[in-house]
């Protein structure tokens, strides 16, 4: 199986390079241009190593690790066009695994990322541990935290969120819902999905930036905002 990178970086020639690269060597690589997006990307899918531009529109690179760090180990390479020893000790401190100063020599990159996939720590990922965000869901004890804080919830609200998270970034209509967390032989009122949704929120949302988005006329949608401020 291909070892995947995400690479975020901003300058689109470099990016391209980088991925041609990657690519002939062997990885699965994917590109974002800008901080949000990249932590979109990385959210959507597993990754085995980040390269992480740390000047970066709409959220800094570091910012990205930071908000990486909060979820998992994955190996996280920084590039930097600034030989700047401040940037480079905030981003170890953030836990990143290494750095390289623009401009680099493809070959020694290629040997640091050996070396970060080499001897990183691989956490075993608990096949019934799901997170999103900050908000991770066991499905086998059906515990549920936000930021650390125990959210209790109905066998009903419980199913929503489970729902959710198995689809995150995806706009589901009330039947889509109804017939997923209902069943298909439900013959009651769609508005229930309206209400469960409401009750959700209020747990949910209470407890960090909101998560549960309708939206008008479709359905609903579990996704996180990026403040760009």
């Amino acid at each position: 199986m291909l070892q995947r990178i995400l690479i975020i970086e901003d300058e689109p020639q470099i990016a391209r390079v980088l991925q041609l690269e990657l690519d002939f060597e062997g990885y699965e690589t994917k590109t974002a241009h800008t901080g949000a997006d990249g932590l979109i990307l990385y959210r959507e899918s597993q990754w085995d190593l980040v390269l992480l531009d740390i000047m970066l529109p709409e959220m800094n690179g570091l910012e990205v690790l930071k908000r990486i760090r909060k979820t998992d180990m994955t190996p996280v390479i920084l590039l930097t066009a600034k030989d700047d020893v401040k940037d480079k000790v905030a981003g170890l401190d953030l836990g990143a695994n290494d750095y390289v100063t623009k401009p680099f020599d493809f070959e020694e990159l290629l040997a640091r990322i050996r070396v970060a996939l080499r001897f990183s720590v691989q956490v075993p990922t608990q096949v019934d541990e799901l997170r999103f965000a900050d908000v991770s869901l066991n499905e086998q004890t059906r515990e549920v935290l936000r930021d650390g804080h125990t959210i209790s919830l109905t066998p009903r609200e419980y199913d929503l969120l489970l729902h959710f998270i198995k689809h995150p970034q995806h706009v589901q209509s009330r039947e889509q819902i109804l017939n997923a967390v209902w069943g298909y032989d439900y013959y009651g009122d769609t508005n229930v999905v309206d209400v469960y949704v409401r009750y959700l929120r209020q747990k949910i949302d209470a407890l960090g930036a909101p998560l549960l988005h309708t939206v008008r006329g479709v359905g609903y949608v579990l996704k996180e905002v990026i403040n760009e401020a």
